[in-house]
């Protein structure tokens, strides 16, 4: 199974890594366009089914994509939540679909696999994996957990899981993985959350360090080769 996902090359500066960086930045600048907007239409609709403010932020914590991102602002700044409440609720939330993703994929695979409308999902799932999580391929318990902890689309707990999972990497080193992924996810959000525009600022030049460091990297490697 983790043939699928081949070994990338060392990474070098490009257009497409550029444009990555500038999209990593107005995620971090704008999380709530990207996670809460969805979560938030999510929360709005559970809340008003009669279900209290601490069941939302869990459920929306545990749908895929939005995830912890999602439900740390709605938690935040929709239901005023005490702080700690709702970074418990959500990364506990984000955490309890895990076990059982890394638990039972790998048995619904073999146990699915040969019906053909689960094998195409699961052709199209490993084809998009695949496509996000080179980072783990390479650097494997630390690329998944840089690759959870960052806020971006299509990155998280759910698809590090499965990456995790393709790579047959052991149960209990993806989980801790995916765990310290959430808790890094977790503290970006919270602190982008609370510091509002120091936040954007610590953001970006964290941002602009990693652009300068993968430029000079590029202009030395030529020279070298």
């Amino acid at each position: 199974m983790h043939n699928l996902l081949n070994e990338n090359k060392r990474p070098r500066i490009s257009l497409l890594s550029l444009w990555s960086l500038v999209l990593l930045f107005l995620i971090m600048l704008l999380p709530n366009l990207c996670f809460a907007g969805v979560g938030e239409s999510i929360a709005e609709w559970l809340n008003a089914k009669g279900l209290n403010p601490q069941l939302v932020v869990f459920l929306v914590a545990m749908v895929p994509i939005v995830e912890l991102r999602g439900a740390v602002p709605i938690g935040n700044n929709l239901f005023n939540l005490p702080i700690w409440q709702t970074l418990i609720l959500s990364i506990i939330g984000n955490m309890l679909p895990i076990l059982l993703v890394l638990l039972l994929l790998k048995k619904m695979i073999n146990l699915l696999g040969d019906i053909p409308i689960f094998r195409s999902f699961f052709e199209w799932l490993f084809k998009r994996t695949k496509s996000k999580s080179g980072l783990i391929a390479r650097f494997e318990f630390w690329g998944l957990v840089i690759f959870v902890g960052i806020p971006l689309p299509m990155t998280g707990a759910w698809t590090g899981s499965v990456a995790a999972v393709l790579l047959a990497m052991p149960y209990w080193r993806a989980l801790l993985g995916i765990f310290l992924g959430v808790l890094i996810a977790a503290a970006i959000v919270i602190s982008l959350s609370l510091l509002r525009w120091w936040g954007v600022l610590i953001a970006a030049i964290a941002l602009l360090l990693i652009l300068i460091q993968q430029v000079l990297t590029a202009i030395r490697k030529p020279r070298q080769t």
